[in-house]
């Protein structure tokens, strides 16, 4: 089981959303995601989110209230997935881990092709933040 932080970014009432490059499985590959990564050995989740976001994307987010675990099982790995709402005031568009990102409402985040364990937060946003 994979321990991970997920961060959902909220940039002028709009949420980033962020495509990966190439992976070691396909079905990962070139898939939107929230942008986080795995917590360290005794990390807690914030603490490895803040810290991943300031390292793939650089810059600083404010988490403002925990939304989503999510445990999802992949065909190769397991993961658990805590997710945060957070906001942000600026990005520049630096991509170091991603190939791609897109500003989108919450009601258009359905028309991106999301990884796997990604889809049940789009749906949980999409019905809690009904615009």
């Amino acid at each position: 089981m994979i321990e991970v932080s997920a961060a959902i970014i909220f940039l002028n009432n709009k949420i980033l959303c962020f495509q990966r490059g190439k992976a070691k499985y396909d079905y990962v590959s070139y898939k939107y995601e929230f942008p986080g990564g795995k917590l360290n050995v005794n990390e807690q989740p914030e603490t490895a989110l803040k810290r991943e976001i300031k390292e793939e994307l650089d810059i600083n987010i404010k988490i403002t209230k925990k939304f989503k675990t999510i445990f999802h099982k992949y065909p190769d790995f397991e993961i658990k997935m805590h997710s945060f709402i957070c906001n942000t005031n600026s990005f520049n568009g630096i991509l170091k881990e991603h190939i791609d990102y897109k500003l989108m409402k919450i009601k258009d985040l359905n028309t991106l092709d999301w990884i796997a364990a990604d889809i049940e937060l789009v749906k949980a946003l999409m019905q809690q933040y009904d615009d």
